[in-house]
C-alpha cells in the first residue's frame, strides 16, 4: 500500500539523520560488511594424517607475530602457514620413505636380509653393548634398504626436490609480507579479525579399516646376537 505524505516526510527525515560511519575504522568495517574469506584450513589437511586444525593454529601464530593491517597481509601470513604445513607433511613423507628402507631390508622375522659382519663390532662385549650392537644392526638394515629403494626408483630425488620447493614457498611468503609491510604508509588498513584455531575433533580411521599390528612377541623370539635386528615396531635403543 503506498504510504501516506506524513509517513514519508518522515522517512525522508530519519534518512537524513544517518550519515553512516565517520571515522576510518567505522568506514573500513562497513566496506568489509558483503566480504567473505575463502580460506579454510581444515580443507587443506591430509585426512587421517594430519589434524584439521594443524593449518588454523600455524595461521593463529602467525597472525599473533606479524600483526597483519589489510587483506593482502592477512593473505601473504595464509600463504606461510601454508608453507610451514607443507614442511611439516614432507618431514612425514621423509619418515615414511625411511620407515619403508627400513623394511625392505628385514625378513618377516626381523631378521636383515644381509646381516652385518661381527667384526664391525670390534671387541666390544656383546653381553654388556647388546642394545649398541642392535642399534648398529637397525642403522645398518636401515642403510640396506636406502641403498636398495635408490636402486629402484627416484624417491629420493623426488623428495629433496619436493623439499626444496616447500622451503622456497615459504621464504616467498615471508619476502611478499616484508614488501606488504614496507607499503603500509600508502595502503589502506582493513579490519583484521584474529580467527582462532578451528576446533575440530580428530579424524580416527573407522572401525571397518584394517590397521596393521606388529608381530607380538616377534622381538622377544631373537636371540642377542648380532647378525639379528631389533623389529621395528619395537622402540629404538637410546
Amino acid at each position: 500500500m503506498p504510504i501516506s505524505e506524513k509517513q514519508h516526510a518522515a522517512n525522508c527525515a530519519n534518512a537524513a539523520k544517518s550519515t553512516g560511519p565517520r571515522t576510518p575504522e567505522g568506514k573500513a568495517r562497513s566496506c568489509q560488511n558483503a566480504r567473505t574469506h575463502g580460506f579454510t584450513a581444515s580443507t587443506f589437511a591430509v585426512v587421517r594424517l594430519e589434524d584439521l586444525d594443524e593449518i588454523a593454529r600455524l595461521k593463529h601464530d602467525l597472525l599473533s607475530v606479524y600483526q597483519p593491517v589489510n587483506s593482502q597481509e592477512l593473505f601473504a601470513l595464509e600463504q606461510m602457514a601454508l608453507a610451514q604445513q607443507t614442511m611439516f607433511r614432507a618431514a612425514r613423507l621423509e619418515s615414511g620413505i625411511f620407515t619403508t628402507c627400513l623394511d625392505m631390508a628385514l625378513n618377516h622375522d626381523g631378521t636383515p636380509f644381509t646381516p652385518m659382519s661381527p667384526e664391525l663390532l670390534g671387541d666390544c662385549d656383546l653381553s654388556l653393548d647388546i642394545e649398541i650392537a642392535r642399534a648398529q644392526n637397525r642403522n645398518y638394515a636401515l642403510a640396506d634398504g636406502f641403498h636398495r629403494l635408490a636402486r629402484k626408483d627416484n624417491t629420493f630425488p623426488l623428495l629433496l626436490r619436493y623439499k626444496v620447493q616447500t622451503e622456497c614457498l615459504y621464504r616467498r611468503a615471508v619476502e611478499e609480507f616484508d614488501r606488504l609491510k614496507k607499503l603500509r604508509p600508502e595502503l589502506p588498513k582493513e579490519p583484521i579479525l584474529e580467527v582462532q584455531p578451528e576446533e575440530k575433533e580428530p579424524v580416527s580411521a573407522p572401525t571397518d579399516e584394517p590397521i596393521s599390528n606388529p608381530v607380538v612377541g616377534q622381538a622377544d623370539s631373537l636371540p642377542p646376537t648380532v647378525g639379528r635386528a631389533v623389529s621395528p615396531a619395537q622402540p629404538a635403543a637410546r
